[in-house]
């Protein structure tokens, strides 16, 4: 069984089964199957089955679970953004999406062709020393091919934080975030009224965004998946975990593959020297590109924050996470010139 976090739910392999013959017929059986770890949102299992395919299903949170005003219908999102990519920036392997289901009994589900490779968190956590340089150019060349495609409005898609601007669509994104803390009583290091003062200060470098481009937003190490190739390097072959995604600045897309850690202080990092290489826009980390950059991680760490009771964690059981994220939030606010 699974279920760490109060958003997954349980499984068993008889009911991986189960969905198993609801995607495609009950004369799909299933070899084998195990849990997938690596995730705290959606419950995760990879599957082999009896025609030798090997698919992966995640199931959302049961009906009625709260989560977070951004996390509301990520499922379906999550296949729309595999559809999207696998349709406009071909080039980024992303997995291909076999079913789309609901149940009375389970809710919905996901189930998606299962890419090879291991995610660059689970060989950094197995120990195995390689040279990661490849696939982290590979990573940046397919972030630039996904950026070329445009949205029709700037951030989420569906009835979640969005607006005609990207000054509207990250005011409304953190909005979002503060109304969420507020609910879950999320201890944050500065207050509300402060965040949405330091935002107004420095909308005019989120003015400068004009173009909607997608973006994954979750491109931290646990969603890139890599393997050897025939020289022995490891190079990218698969981007998961695209449910999260939105239309927006690219520099956002360019925090999240160097967690705590500033992109702009690393400039022949090898993500940057693959996305200078495919880029159609030239990317300048400018003093405007700074400052975005740091409200980025801003609004990163204060997710990060305000998700922890959602998933079963608070300050007092994970004082470490807390602290460590209260001090990252310190720091940009202090870039950023202001305290509170």
């Amino acid at each position: 069984m699974t279920g760490a976090s109060p958003t997954q739910r349980p499984l068993t392999s008889a009911e991986v089964a189960y969905l198993v013959g609801a995607s495609f017929g009950p004369q799909t059986r299933v070899r084998d199957a195990g849990p997938l770890a690596g995730g705290g949102y959606a419950t995760v299992w990879w599957a082999l089955l009896d025609d030798d395919r090997r698919v992966v299903l995640k199931l959302a949170p049961p009906a009625g679970t709260p989560l977070l005003r951004y996390e509301q219908g990520l499922c379906a999102a999550e296949e729309r953004y595999f559809r999207l990519v696998a349709q406009r920036a071909p080039q980024v392997p992303v997995p291909p999406v076999l079913r789309h289901g609901t149940d009375p009994a389970y809710g919905e589900w996901l189930v998606t062709a299962m890419l090879p490779g291991r995610s660059l968190s689970d060989l950094a956590e197995a120990g195995v020393a390689v040279d990661d340089g490849p696939v982290r150019y590979d990573l940046g060349v397919a972030l630039a091919a996904l950026h070329r495609v445009t949205g029709d409005r700037f951030g989420y898609d569906g009835e979640r934080a969005a607006g005609a601007t990207w000054r509207a669509a990250f005011t409304a994104m953190l909005d979002a975030l503060l109304a969420d803390a507020a609910d879950w009583n999320v201890r944050l290091p500065v207050t509300p009224e402060h965040l949405r003062a330091l935002v107004r200060r420095h909308a005019d470098v989120l003015d400068e965004v004009r173009r909607p481009a997608l973006l994954h937003f979750d491109c931290w190490d646990g969603n890139v998946l890599a393997a050897p190739d025939a020289d022995g390097r490891l190079r990218l072959c698969g981007l998961v975990d695209g449910e999260r995604f939105l239309y927006g600045d690219p520099l956002l897309d360019l925090v999240s593959p160097l967690l705590f850690r500033r992109v702009e202080d690393e400039p022949e990092h090898p993500l940057l020297r693959g996305y200078r290489a495919a880029t159609v826009d030239p990317l300048v980390l400018d003093a405007s590109a700074r400052r975005r950059l740091a409200l980025y991680r801003l609004h990163l760490y204060l997710l990060m924050t305000v998700e922890m009771p959602s998933r079963g964690m608070t300050a007092q059981t994970h004082p470490g996470r807390h602290a460590r994220l209260a001090a990252l939030l310190d720091e940009e606010l202090t870039t950023l010139g202001s305290r509170g």
